[in-house]
């Protein structure tokens, strides 16, 4: 009725093989949705938020190794790298993996009035979260009228 196991198991790779080539080519030339737009699978997902006193900063890295992230701050930019390691199963054969396993390296800019001597940063549950405290003198105050 299907034919043999073969046939299905080729034409099988040869969808693969397409889905591949769709990926690299509308990965190559698609246009930006905005300007805090990023490419797709980039790693690790942040999130970032502002406050008057702080910048917080939370990046999405489940299975990373705490011990593995470098975090580095200078002037306003905020550099994020590690390594996460996916175990793989050698006996399996994957048809997808959409997990990402390896090193990484993320940038993010951060207001040109932070303080990069107010840092701190802790690691729960997969989820990096980096505080970094306004300069005072950029924080608002309030002026009494006399």
């Amino acid at each position: 009725m299907f034919g043999s196991l073969t046939t299905f198991e080729s034409l099988y790779d040869e969808f693969r093989r397409m889905e591949q080539e769709m990926d690299q080519l509308f990965g190559r030339w698609t246009a930006p949705a905005g300007i805090r737009w990023v490419s797709r699978g980039t790693f690790p997902a942040a999130n970032v938020g502002a406050t008057s006193d702080a910048v917080e900063v939370y990046l999405f890295a489940p299975g990373v190794d705490p011990k593995s992230i470098e975090l580095t701050l200078q002037q306003n930019l905020l550099l994020v790298s590690g390594k996460r390691e996916v175990p793989e199963n050698e006996k399996a054969t994957y048809y997808r993996q959409e997990r990402f396993s390896g090193e990484f390296r993320r940038v993010i800019t951060l207001p040109d009035d932070v303080d990069p001597d107010h840092v701190d940063a802790s690691y729960r549950d997969g989820v990096l979260q980096v505080t970094v405290k306004r300069r005072e003198s950029a924080r608002p105050r309030k002026i009494e009228v006399h």
